[in-house]
């Protein structure tokens, strides 16, 4: 192989030499990740102005050099730089120059290989970073592996002016949420697991499939215009070399279940059907919901101990094919005590001091990579990436049992204390297929294209909920247990099935006019198009049980409900059975897109300009029990041209300036116009409305960045965004105190200050070729000011107004003040490293949701102020110690600080004139120690 390169270079420069010049060729490795290539190194003739850079293969030629002797300079920013005297070039000939780089000095190593770039040490993420057009940031595998983050949505929550919401799962980037995100892989659009958000839970991503993970923070014409906040990519892992085997176990536990949940962590009613970490359905849930195999009661597992374990597997095949595959099985339990209440036009609503939650999740995901190149002289390759991903999420939730809670609709009408019992299992199968490829047409032209096929299947097969009420306080005592008296669906088992399929792709043509090396000039012109074709079918079926007369049965136990629930009840009519005509609705989304894209690099000064049409058209149909008149439909089409600007000035090879501008829009979700109403273990009620309608965007970026080495950078980021009819999540006028979503203000503003900065606190001893200890600090932080204000007028906002208690504005939903992201790691160097990182994260308090008034006549009085979710800071370590080339083991300890989780609420009485702020749900997570043992063959 090494001389079939070596051919392949010697023929193409004889091809384009006069007979009085030679060439200079050869490969560069990188010697700090054991000998990989190294790309977009600078290969200078010194003393001239001829030179050229490495491609992603670490390959390098300088054609047409007269004969003679030279001295070559080779560098890398942070490496460093290297002289090679004596090269003599021969007329008619190739004189091979093929060296490792490194960040110490280096004797000349010949070494000629064939590899694929490698894109996941923070150096290779930063040179990305710097040399992109759009303004973005990355983490890679690298980073992510000394941090033990385990995925995808924890990796993203690393980046600068971003954090992760404990209360709802989403990814915040600048303080924009789930809706204002769009999230690719490889570049593709990919579906999302839950009817509540339009992104996938990252957290379903295990680091071990992904290369990195990068967030555009601005609009370029060639991805969607569907983002106000930004993209987020993953890029899948793919092998490198020739062979890959590694084997990963790892270990931990929870101190909330070691404390509260060892001995008997609860399950669901259908966890009974979960074999080896997958769904089997062994009963329908059917309409006779107390047959003998649906029991109403809940099960219990033993010694609750989150585990890990992974195969990866990878192979070259032949000279041109490259295999991966991956496989992996993870499982964590988690055990939360929490308080919560709800308030209603500033009275309290329900109260739950004493509930408590038991999570079971398993997560079972592949990867299948193959990377086939077409040509050995050319870029033009074909790659198939796979992923699978199953979820189970078994959950349950009780409050009451200690006597203590009281809800509104129950109490009311004399109860006096009430118990409530959630039981829900959600199974999520998600497979994303891709196929991408690059041709190259010529020495200018290039053509990229990719299509995938997205399929997600995320069903609550047998959700049960039971409300019973005590007439004593002490539940063990002989008084009487009785079953919910408002509704006839308190005693309820539903199920609920979501199937998306969704076909996408792209084309694009890059053509390169000008590519002038010596000057600094480059004009590129990218043309292509995009398009998505989604399609979801949602049903839900709801069946209730309700006693003949009051105390018609009345169970001794709460812990035993079957026992009334029985066929015998029901054929001596003391219970009845009832059901709900079926909810469903069907969704629609085409997207057509087309865009020229310019780039332009005039020695220090780049200018990118693009625009992008785009048409999105989005269908929905339901039939739900309640919506008035039950049938109806939406349709929402939206055809506009979104211009994207991104200008760059370099002052020298270190530092440059950024500026980018473009419009982007925001397009509702499904789940947000169908108006199916989904319930919280809680009781809290989410349902979408119709009359929502896309936001659209203005953003303005500039950045600073300053690149002291290699590894290193310093970063000032200023931005603003004007969103015009922002959509909030908003809690309903009226006495049913749902949650629903508006355009609940013209206009909403953020704008904020980004700082980034990657310092080596130890430096290494340039002058000596001994490695020595390193000590790197990683710290950005965002500072944020945000508002927007609120609809008075019921015509345009959905038949609600939003002022209230003589507001007119307030700040932006999900939105922090501060966030802090931070990790300090320290490395011994040596051949088999000690590496120890500690990470801090904080974000300042965010709306959860917006106030409203409850009644529009007299808001000053009755309202529902918003509710907001307490900053908090957490703190994780992780130490990793390589034994010898094979063995690695790793100690991690997550959450130290174990904060308490708060969401309160402003509440003041009409009864006492008072303000008080009221904390409306609390809980902490626990600390999660945990031991990683890692293989490579």
């Amino acid at each position: 192989m090494k001389q079939f390169i070596l051919l392949l270079i010697l023929f193409c420069a004889i091809s384009t030499q006069a007979q009085t010049n030679g060439s200079i060729a050869g490969t560069l490795t990188d010697k700090e990740i054991g000998n990989q290539p190294l790309p977009f190194a600078s290969v200078i003739i010194k003393g001239t102005t001829k030179g050229t850079t490495s491609d992603f293969d670490g390959n390098y030629i300088i054609d047409n050099v007269a004969s003679g002797t030279y001295s070559l300079e080779i560098s890398f920013v942070g490496y460093e730089t290297k002289v090679i005297s004596d090269v003599v070039v021969i007329a008619d000939q190739v004189t091979t120059i093929s060296t490792d780089l490194g960040a110490s000095a280096a004797a000349l190593d010949e070494v000629i290989i064939k590899t694929t770039s490698r894109k996941e040490s923070v150096a290779a993420l930063l040179l990305d970073q710097r040399n992109a057009t759009t303004i973005k940031e990355s983490i890679g595998a690298t980073e992510l592996a000394k941090q033990a983050i385990s995925n995808v949505a924890d990796a993203a929550a690393k980046i600068s002016g971003v954090s992760k919401s404990e209360g709802s799962g989403d990814v915040f980037v600048r303080g924009l949420g789930d809706r204002y995100l769009t999230t690719t892989l490889n570049g593709l659009p990919i579906p999302s697991d839950d009817i509540e958000r339009k992104n996938i839970d990252l957290g379903l991503f295990p680091t071990r499939l992904i290369e990195n993970v990068s967030i555009s923070k601005t609009f370029s014409a060639m991805t969607s215009a569907d983002q106000a906040s930004g993209n987020v990519n993953i890029t899948s892992r793919e092998l490198k070399g020739s062979e890959q085997l590694s084997v990963n176990a790892s270990t931990s536990l929870n101190s909330n279940v070691a404390n509260d949940a060892f001995d008997s962590f609860k399950t669901s009613v259908a966890y009974n059907d979960v074999t080896a970490g997958i769904y089997v359905k062994k009963g329908a849930l059917s309409d006779n919901v107390i047959s003998d195999n649906q029991t109403w009661d809940t099960g219990d597992i033993g010694t609750p101990i989150n585990r890990s374990v992974s195969v990866n597997y990878g192979k070259q095949v032949g000279e041109r094919l490259r295999l991966l595959a991956s496989f992996g099985q993870s499982a964590s339990h988690e055990y939360r005590s929490e308080e919560f209440r709800q308030f209603r036009g500033n009275f309290i609503d329900d109260t739950i001091p004493d509930a408590v939650r038991w999570t079971k999740k398993i997560t079972t995901s592949g990867l299948l990579s193959g990377k086939y190149k077409l040509s050995d002289d050319k870029s033009d390759a074909i790659k198939f990436t796979a992923v699978v991903v199953n979820k189970i999420e078994d959950q349950v939730y009780e409050g009451g049992r200690n006597g203590s809670a009281t809800i509104f609709e129950e109490t009311d009408d004399g109860a006096a204390f009430q118990f409530i019992r959630d039981q829900n299992l959600k199974k999520t199968l998600l497979s994303i297929t891709q196929l991408t490829g690059v041709n190259e047409l010529s020495a200018k032209n290039k053509l990229d294209w990719a299509v995938g096929y997205n399929f997600v299947s995320a069903d609550e097969p047998n959700r049960v909920r039971n409300e019973l009420n005590f007439n004593f306080t002490d539940p063990e005592d002989a008084g009487l247990i009785q079953l919910g008296r408002n509704g006839g669906f308190q005693q309820r088992k539903s199920n609920q099935q979501i199937t998306d399929n969704e076909i996408n792709g792209r084309i694009m043509n890059a053509t390169k006019f000008i590519d002038d090396y010596e000057t600094g000039k480059l004009i590129e012109l990218h043309i292509g198009a995009n398009f998505r074709n989604k399609t979801r079918d949602f049903r839900s079926k709801f069946y209730g049980i309700t006693e003949s007369f009051t105390n018609a049965v009345n169970p001794t136990s709460l812990d035993n409900l079957s026992t009334v629930f029985s066929q015998l009840n029901l054929d001596n009519n003391l219970i009845q059975i009832q059901d709900l005509p079926e909810d469903l609705y069907d969704g629609k989304l085409q997207s057509l897109a087309g865009f020229a894209d310019f780039v332009g690099r005039f020695n220090k000064f780049t200018l990118g300009a693009g625009l992008r049409y785009q048409s999105d058209n989005i269908d929905v149909n339901w039939n739900v029990n309640n919506f008035s008149g039950r049938i109806g439909s939406t349709k929402k089409s939206y055809d506009r041209i979104y211009p994207a600007l991104n200008l760059k000035y370099e002052f020298n090879d270190k530092q440059s300036l950024r500026l980018a501008s473009s419009i982007t829009t925001t397009l509702p979700e499904f789940k947000e116009i169908a108006p199916f109403e989904y319930v919280s273990p809680q009781g809290q009620i989410t349902v979408g409305n119709p009359t929502l309608e896309a936001s659209k965007d203005f953003n303005i970026d500039l950045k600073y960045e300053f690149f002291p080495s290699r590894r290193q950078i310093l970063s000032l980021t200023a931005f603003y965004k004007d969103i015009q009819d922002p959509i909030n999540k908003v809690q309903e006028r009226g006495s049913a105190g749902r949650f629903s979503y508006f355009n609940s203000g013209e206009k909403a503003e953020v704008y904020g200050l980004e700082f980034e900065g990657r310092i080596d606190l130890l430096k290494q001893d340039e002058d000596s070729d001994l490695t020595t200890a390193s000590l790197k600090l990683n710290l950005n932080a965002t500072r944020m000011w945000h508002t927007q204000d609120l609809k008075d007028n019921r015509t345009d906002s959905g038949g609600q107004t939003f002022q209230y208690k003589g507001i007119t504005e307030t700040n932006l939903q999900g939105a922090s003040d501060w966030i802090v992201n931070t990790s300090i790691n320290f490395s011994d160097e040596k051949e088999f490293p000690l590496d120890a990182t500690l990470a801090l994260n904080y974000a300042s308090d965010k709306i959860f949701a917006l106030g409203s008034p409850s009644i529009q006549s007299s808001s000053d009085i009755n309202y529902n102020d918003a509710i907001v979710e307490n900053g908090f800071v957490t703190l994780d370590i992780t130490i990793r110690k390589q034994l010898n080339k094979n063995w690695r083991l790793g100690l991690t300890g997550k959450n130290l600080l174990d904060p308490k989780i708060k969401r309160t609420q402003l509440v003041r009485p009409s009864t006492t004139g008072i303000e008080t702020n009221e904390t409306v749900l609390s809980y902490t997570k626990g600390v999660q120690v945990g031991f990683n043992i890692n293989y490579s063959f």
